[in-house]
């Protein structure tokens, strides 16, 4: 990626001058030639200079895309993204697999990248995707553009319209089911109704895909054996994502990821056979969930059969491991600042009383859609997204040739721009709304989440449901800071023992 004006000239030049070089006859001085040779060397220094160079590390006889590529693959995604972002600024080139990136922090730039349609394509191992189903299947990953657009639809009318409005009684339904549930396990209840060494992320992610069955599968399912099959394909997905053809040259480590892929695919494989069975059982189907949907649109060879089970797996882990986690760090964020969860305690007793909420009080929770927006802004389980550009382009002056590879650094953006706190949780930092150049939780344009509205729906309905009845009491000494974590695909807590916490009850009134 160069920039428009000077090293498209320059460039011009050297190749005129290599041509002429080839071409001249012996009679041309040889002075001639090594003036030429030295005024395009000059102009070559002088373009490198401009202030409109991108930043990056050299390259260096192509030792400097092995060493990026290799703090890749062994830091992660996100970590290193974030020390070129540091170290060389908010727009800086760097070599994935040989592949030119560009890691973009600034608002202007992930604007433009968000918001134009040649940047819908995302880049990474088609041999990796291939491992995990990803490769022209489901919506995640999915660069067959056409076939995209068409499965985006069934997602669209999943997570909108219809579909969100039994959202959240779903929510609270489920979280409090499993609230009783524990309460029923724990043999550790004191007499003031405490709930202690609760393993509060299991308690999270079986809660998510107890909603996510009821909302778009609709079939009987054994969370518990579930959740580990979604850990292990979660965990492949990181660790195939960028990596080299080559590596899976080595049949035993192509095998092992398979296995652990094709652990969960099995699992939800059975689970729309099922569904099928229930549907060609019924004598009327009244609920037409989204695995309804999909099975209909095979049945008129709309959707392949793995394409189908692609979707419905994309659908059922999408929360496990981003909302849930998001809840978690949430919570961690409310006990670092309790000012904060007696404003969010005061806004709900004031809009919801001692009523279940209802799903037209969601807008009226001011102070709690301010405290989701800042914790997904200070801490978010996702802080970049990956695309790659469908044709050439520029950006902020920089030509980016078709090919090249985008990774947008929202979540050092949001440390950057426009917040009057960026460094600091505040709910000051959501006192205005932030425009959406500025605020990218869930991305924007053509390829933004699809999910982003039912999400914080979702976020709501369970933090409510949770702190309305219980207070989170952390382990001494347990806080984000001191949290260890890994930012691969997404920022994940390196889960241990001392991530269980305590369940103190609630009495409304009594904060």
């Amino acid at each position: 990626m160069t920039p428009v004006g000077l090293d498209t000239l320059v460039s011009d030049m050297v190749s005129v001058s290599q041509n002429a070089t080839v071409a001249r006859s012996p009679g041309i001085a040889v002075a001639t030639g090594t003036l030429l040779l030295l005024v395009c060397l000059l102009l070559v220094a002088w373009s490198h200079t401009d202030k409109n160079t991108v930043p990056g590390p050299s390259f260096f006889m192509g030792v400097g895309p092995l060493l990026t590529y290799s703090r890749f693959i062994w830091t992660g995604i996100g970590t290193a993204s974030n020390y070129y972002n540091e170290k060389y600024g908010d727009l800086v080139r760097v070599w994935i697999n040989g592949e030119e990136t560009l890691i973009i922090s600034r608002a202007s730039a992930v604007h433009h990248v968000l918001k134009h349609g040649h940047y819908i394509s995302r880049f990474g191992s088609k041999m990796g995707l291939s491992c995990v189903g990803m490769n022209e299947r489901g919506i995640i990953f999915n660069n067959n553009v056409t076939l995209w657009r068409k499965i985006r639809t069934y997602f669209t009318k999943a997570l909108t319209g219809p579909g969100l409005q039994q959202t959240v009684d779903v929510c609270v339904s489920s979280t409090q089911a499993h609230l009783d549930a524990l309460r029923g396990a724990n043999t550790e209840i004191t007499a003031s109704d405490s709930l202690g060494h609760v393993d509060v992320l299991s308690l999270l992610r079986s809660t998510v895909v107890d909603i996510s069955n009821r909302l778009f599968l609709g079939v009987p399912l054994n969370e518990k054996e579930l959740l580990p099959k979604i850990k292990k394909y979660f965990d492949t997905w990181q660790s195939v994502l960028i990596k080299p053809d080559f590596y899976f040259k080595f049949d035993w480590i192509h095998q092992r990821h398979n296995t652990a892929a094709q652990e969960l695919q099995d699992a939800i494989e059975i689970l729309v056979d099922q569904k099928r069975k229930d549907m060609e059982q019924a004598d009327k189907l009244d609920n037409i969930n989204f695995t309804a949907e999909l099975i209909f649109a095979q049945n008129h060879g709309e959707l392949s059969a793995e394409n189908v089970r692609q979707c419905v797996l994309e659908m059922v882990i999408a929360a496990p491991d981003t909302l849930s986690i998001s809840l978690f760090f949430m919570l961690l964020l409310l006990k670092e600042n309790p000012d904060v969860e007696l404003q969010l305690l005061q806004e709900m007793d004031t809009v919801i009383g001692d009523r279940q909420i209802q799903n037209g009080e969601l807008q009226k929770l001011q102070v709690m859609e301010s405290f989701i927006n800042e914790c997904l802004r200070f801490h978010p389980v996702v802080d970049f997204t990956m695309r790659r550009a469908m044709s050439d382009d520029i950006i902020d002056g920089y030509r980016v040739p078709k090919g090249t590879n985008i990774i947008l650094n929202t979540g050092r953006m949001h440390r950057t721009e426009f917040f009057c706190k960026p460094n600091e949780f505040s709910l000051k930092n959501f006192e205005k709304n932030a425009p959406r150049r500025y605020f990218q939780a869930f991305g924007s344009g053509p390829r933004a989440c699809v999910g982003k509205h039912i999400a914080m729906v979702m976020m709501k309905s369970i933090l409510v449901t949770l702190l309305y009845q219980y207070s989170v009491c952390l382990h001494e000494g347990l806080t984000l800071d001191c949290l260890p974590q890994t930012n691969n695909l997404t920022q994940q807590p390196v889960e241990a023992e001392h991530l269980t916490v305590r369940f103190l009850p609630r009495k409304r009134g009594s904060w």
